[in-house]
């Protein structure tokens, strides 16, 4: 086995090795640097990793460390201004629009619709590249299989999911065997396996090649409506109206915790990018940090005045934002709990939010047909997105941060770039 190069990842910070065996093939092992920051002194941190790490503790490797370092906690902590400008708006569906999201290079859109259909667009020329026709009812979840970006996921109130190939915008797998309407789903990070949730309160796992069903999840009493894989892909974290989570193991399909403790119907759930921990949000005013290795509440994150609609971490899992129907979203500390900032300035429900790759902002989606930008320190709001006529259900950056995309219930997704990258 010998080392053949050192590749940077940047959000969330890591160096990912790539090694070759003696047959020829290559895997790769990674190492995460969550706690890099302008602080942090890369003498140090260079000395820890060659302790850890074998492959790189010899005195020839250390200078290219130490570049490949500097460079990371340079791209990590730079500036990031929220001076974002509309590029392009796709007047996409002849019905309102369910779902939007990014490829990771921000290079492609999909939109989903209640026109039973999914469009593939370029993100820099707003073409559409492809409908994907076959659903027979409204296509409500979609998803890329990033990183790759080959593959697109769509989820429909016709009880199934298909497998597109994204360049050709053929049909690769029509995959059924839900009862009933399928509202969430997501790839492994490997884009090895395809998870979908429903309202037949069960999730079920699919081999993407082969597009046949490999695990039924079965366990939750009500509708399954997020899901989330961690990191490694080896778990699975789905959210229920059962006022409940379940952890599962890929494995065997076995539940391994049940998630217990909120007092109403749950809105979103996460794992951090670590994978010990999960974030839960429910229409009970609150949200709950749990132990992967336990199954246990660690904290409840407390203040908001209506229903939780949505939560997520950021890139490192430092941080914790979460959107509410009272208008407002909340910034918490991870391990402390606490609430650090609150955005206050929508004039509506705020269904969605986001940190920026960096981590440095934080970006939400409100009913008063508004996006906002804030500072995830201050919670100050640094920019407002207008220019949709109707509420935006949907918000997300691309991977490097320096485009977002809206969709709204005006039928169009518009694409807003930096204006110092346009």
């Amino acid at each position: 086995m010998k080392l053949k190069r050192i590749l940077l990842r940047y959000y969330p910070p890591g160096l990912i090795l790539e090694f070759i065996r003696s047959s020829g093939a290559i895997f790769t092992k990674n190492i995460d640097l969550l706690q890099l920051d302008e602080n942090t002194n890369i003498d140090s941190l260079v000395d820890e990793i060659q302790k850890q790490e074998s492959s790189l503790s010899s005195s020839s490797k250390r200078d290219t460390l130490v570049q490949l370092c500097t460079k990371l906690q340079k791209k990590v902590t730079e500036r990031v201004q929220a001076n974002f400008k509309e590029m392009k708006k796709l007047d996409t569906h002849l019905l309102p629009l369910t779902n939007c999201a990014f490829d990771k290079g921000g290079n492609k859109v999909i939109t989903g619709s209640y026109d039973r259909t999914c469009k593939v667009w370029d993100a820099h020329t707003g073409e559409e590249l492809h409908t994907l026709k076959g659903h027979q009812n409204v296509v409500y979840a979609l998803a890329f299989n990033t990183p790759y970006g080959d593959k697109i996921a769509t989820g429909s109130f016709d009880k199934t999911a298909r497998i597109w190939d994204t360049e050709s915008g053929k049909c690769l797998h029509t995959l059924t065997g839900h009862y009933h309407e399928i509202v969430c789903l997501s790839f492994d990070p490997q884009s090895r396996f395809l998870a979908t949730g429903a309202m037949d309160t069960t999730a079920k796992i699919w081999d993407v090649e082969r597009g046949q069903e490999t695990l039924s999840l079965m366990g939750h009493t009500a509708e399954i409506v997020s899901l989330n894989f961690n990191a490694e892909g080896n778990l699975l974290v789905t959210g229920s109206f059962d006022y409940g989570a379940k952890i599962w193991d890929m494995r065997t399909g076995q539940a391994i915790a049940t998630l217990s403790g909120h007092g109403g119907e749950l809105s979103s759930c996460q794992f951090n990018f670590a994978g010990d921990m999960v974030v839960t949000a429910s229409i009970d005013n609150t949200c709950k940090l749990w132990s992967v290795s336990q199954g246990k509440c660690i904290n409840t994150l407390r203040g908001h005045d209506d229903e939780v609609l949505d939560v997520c971490f950021n890139s490192t899992g430092s941080r914790i934002v979460s959107g509410s129907a009272d208008c407002t979203a909340r910034i918490f500390n991870t391990m402390t709990g606490s609430c650090v900032a609150i955005c206050y300035g929508h004039g509506g429900e705020i269904s969605k939010v986001a940190f920026n790759p960096q981590g440095s902002m934080v970006l939400t989606a409100s009913s008063d047909c508004q996006a906002r930008l804030w500072d995830a320190q201050s919670g100050e709001c640094l920019q407002r997105l207008t220019g949709h006529d109707e509420e935006i259900f949907s918000c997300a950056f691309n991977y490097s941060g320096n485009s977002i995309i809206t969709g709204s219930k005006d039928n169009s997704a518009r694409i807003w770039r930096r204006e110092s990258e346009m």
